[in-house]
């Protein structure tokens, strides 16, 4: 997660009963670092939220992580891990941060 300001929080939850065990700020983030994730914040037209939302629509599955970044083509994406239980495989979709249009879908079959 993180504030407007760019600083990420790191959340994590029991897989099991899905409760919050551990949460804190990143430490090795730095000044620059948090400038350049809020200006992504401030430059994506949808939400984590809208993404997911994306992602589940074409996988059944568990989110496991999502991630505001670019990709090859210099675009704003949000990268969401859905991880479906039937087989395991993890399914990463890069949701358009400005469109929210599905760019690219990748099977992780580790």
């Amino acid at each position: 997660m993180a504030t407007a300001d760019g600083t990420v929080h790191r959340v994590e939850i029991d897989a099991v009963g899905g409760k919050v065990f551990r949460t804190g700020q990143d430490p090795d983030q730095d000044a620059g670092d948090k400038r350049e994730l809020a200006d992504r914040l401030k430059r994506a037209g949808q939400t984590p939220q809208q993404a997911v939302e994306k992602a589940t629509g074409r996988s059944d599955g568990t989110v496991t992580g999502v991630e505001l970044g670019e990709n090859d083509a210099n675009r704003l994406v949000w990268s969401v891990d859905v991880v479906t239980t039937r087989d395991w495989n993890k399914t990463t979709h890069d949701v358009d941060a400005a469109s929210g249009e599905i760019l690219r879908e990748h099977v992780d079959r580790d």
